[in-house]
């Protein structure tokens, strides 16, 4: 499994990515486990496959992770079962919004645990993508809304693990509504570096992401030796009636390996934004979602869900540059 291609080829910011003309890529089939929705899958690249891990559920809204490969990075063939459903109480009713990483043989997935009442990042690992080992929630009574808009109860969603060592340690970046970092010596047990009432990086006043952010997809290393991470960012508008309208568009920020604590930069600007039916109409409308990616055949491809409905992928091919695309 090639590995490296993830720390390689990147700049910050990463782009422009121009959204597929044949999108979306997957959707919602049958009578099944994935007839209802299917939508914000992690994705990483295997034996010269792209393979996605992603989010899916029927009618009764019960989430489950579903497995599909690509020789291409368009086309995809889906298995007919679910490679991981629910089985514990923190996750009876989903195991939701699945991030990836692959370090010395094993594949270690972050996924939210749902019961309905708290929302709880969690932790698997496996060495085939099939047989998958539950390590629990990872960070109990945490609340990663305690700057934002509380919860008062466990809140801790949207984890990924950076796949090299920084400062001796394993790495992660985790949250919605902000964004927390944690460590680790065996990958397994995870400690956040502050209390939920410090986070990393919030929400900014007057931008796309005023109201929510979330780690979005795992890091790569630009050029010039910086992570950078793909967010995802919220705006709420509450109705008269008092139903809210969301509006999710996908940004990045740039960490210093060297001081892994810290948001150097941000990019001003969304990358991706609703702009088509199916990002602007599904189960919760106006949302790009994006929580996967890879560098594939020459290119970069931004995977993403499409108003919890349909999963979508964008593009960015490194002879192009950043111009009109951005922003808007």
């Amino acid at each position: 499994m090639d590995v490296t291609s993830m720390f390689t080829h990147a700049t910050f910011p990463l782009g422009p990515f121009v959204p597929y003309e044949n999108n979306p890529i997957l959707r919602p089939r049958g009578g099944s486990w994935e007839s209802a929705n299917l939508y914000n899958p992690a994705a990483l690249v295997v034996d010269d496959e792209v393979v996605l891990l992603y989010r899916a559920h029927a009618e009764d809204i019960v989430s489950h992770i579903g497995l599909a490969r690509s020789s291409d990075g368009f086309h995809f063939e889906r298995e007919a079962e679910p490679i991981l459903s629910p089985v514990e109480d923190y996750e009876r009713y989903g195991c939701e919004d699945p991030r990836i990483a692959y370090i010395d043989g094993t594949f270690y997935l972050t996924y939210t645990g749902w019961d309905r009442h708290s929302a709880q990042l969690c932790l698997a690992t496996s060495t085939d993508l099939h047989d998958w080992t539950r390590h629990g929630p990872m960070f109990e009574s945490f609340d990663t809304f305690a700057t934002v808009d509380p919860r008062g109860f466990n809140w801790s969603k949207a984890g990924v693990i950076v796949p090299v060592r920084m400062q001796g340690k394993w790495w992660m970046y985790f949250g919605e509504g902000a964004i927390y970092w944690a460590t680790s010596d065996d990958l397994i047990h995870w400690t956040p570096g502050t209390p939920d009432t410090e986070p990393m990086y919030s929400p900014t006043p007057g931008s796309f992401d005023a109201d929510l952010v979330e780690i979005g997809t795992s890091p790569v290393l630009t050029e010039n030796g910086l992570l950078v991470m793909l967010t995802n960012g919220a705006t709420r508008t509450i109705n008269p009636d008092g139903s809210v309208d969301v509006d999710y568009r996908c940004g990045q920020i740039a960490i210093d390996p060297d001081d892994p604590t810290k948001v150097l930069a941000r990019l001003q600007d969304p990358w991706l934004r609703p702009q088509t039916f199916e990002d602007r109409n599904g189960l919760v409308s106006n949302v790009t979602f994006v929580e996967g990616l890879v560098h594939f055949q020459g290119r970069w491809l931004a995977y993403y869900g499409q108003s919890d409905t349909t999963l979508a992928v964008a593009v960015h091919d490194p002879k192009q540059t950043w111009g009109a695309t951005l922003g808007a």
